[in-house]
């Protein structure tokens, strides 16, 4: 038989019922946040327009020599919405009908459409950093201002993060149950497994992939260019700074140990939102310990900007070598938490 189980046409509806409302809600969303807007600023792409601050973020493009966002300006928004919702109609037909040579052909098409729409996004955010105006005002040599595809990076004073919204989440679950549901049934068919089973492989590995990158490493921490979260100055010795990772992959850097902690007392992130810290060695500046990793010295010899007074260490050697300097103990970062509180 070449027909389809029943619960992989369901699951075939619900994908037509997220299509459907992917056309009315934000599919990805780019986040810039700096000192002098400490709320942030928010551009929401739609299928069809753009949302958010698109005003005052065309001012400050205008400023730096990128061209300014109109939604005129871009053929996507044009096409975007039909192709979302002629898909929405393909995989309710391929529910209805139950056949599975039109699930593979449907799904095909939808996961290729995925990696163009991901290409065709970077093209786009590529043209916007790079084509500058050579006469604006604030002109870096050698500077580009081209956001992330995915994830943190930072673009002079701004801190800027993309991010995939309600839509773009609903849009990469369509494709992770399509790769989901060829793979069962390709397992039923035995004729067509060995002849799809390639194919399916890359994509699966592709997905993998995708999900992976959605990760945010740790950024290096430039004294005298980046600003503590907490306290607002510009971190003037990053021996004693850290940071914050947050679920979403935003960034958060503090110049001393007092501002970390005092930025989770005043609830600025819950620590359920919390994905990692990282602390810099104080023997290498360059490098960022994640907490699971870090040994923690407190001296009050030290006179870190804050008076937090703790450094971050690699490894024991490292840290009796700076007892023969700096006077002091080696604590637990529960120690240093449960202190903050008193």
């Amino acid at each position: 038989m070449n027909n389809i189980k029943g619960w992989v046409r369901l699951l075939l509806v619900l994908c037509t019922v997220g299509l459907v409302i992917s056309l009315f809600v934000p599919m990805w969303s780019i986040d810039l946040s700096a000192p002098q807007y400490p709320e942030g600023l928010t551009l929401l792409i739609y299928p069809g327009k753009l949302a958010g601050q698109v005003d005052i973020i065309n001012g400050l493009n205008h400023y730096i020599g990128m061209k300014t966002l109109h939604a005129n300006d871009f053929f996507e928004f044009t096409i975007l919405p039909y192709i979302l919702g002629a898909f929405a109609v393909l995989y309710l037909i391929a529910a209805i009908a139950g056949k599975r040579k039109l699930l593979y052909i449907v799904s095909g098409m939808f996961l290729a459409f995925c990696l163009i729409a991901m290409i065709d996004f970077w093209r786009w955010e590529y043209n916007y950093g790079h084509d500058l105006n050579p006469d604006a005002a604030i002109k870096v040599p050698g500077m580009a201002y081209q956001p992330p595809l995915l994830g943190y990076k930072q673009l002079l004073n701004f801190a800027a993060y993309s991010l995939p919204s309600t839509g773009g989440l609903i849009v990469f679950i369509v494709a992770l149950i399509s790769v989901f549901v060829c793979y069962i049934e390709m397992r039923q068919s035995r004729i067509n497994a060995k002849r799809f089973a390639k194919p399916l492989t890359l994509i699966l590995l592709a997905c993998s992939t995708f999900m992976t990158s959605c990760s945010t490493n740790p950024s290096p921490i430039a004294a005298g260019s980046d600003q503590c979260s907490s306290c607002k100055m510009t971190i003037s010795d990053s021996k004693f700074s850290s940071e914050i990772i947050s679920k979403k992959g935003k960034i958060f850097k503090f110049d001393d140990t007092h501002c970390l902690l005092a930025f989770l007392h005043d609830k600025q992130i819950a620590e359920a939102d919390v994905k990692a810290y990282y602390f810099t060695n104080f023997d290498n500046t360059s490098e960022l310990l994640p907490l699971e990793k870090a040994i923690f010295y407190k001296s009050e010899d030290f006179k870190s900007p804050m008076g937090g007074n703790v450094a971050a260490f690699a490894n024991e050697s490292a840290v009796q070598k700076i007892q023969e300097s700096f006077k002091g103990t080696k604590v637990q970062w529960a120690e240093i938490a449960n202190a903050s509180h008193h």
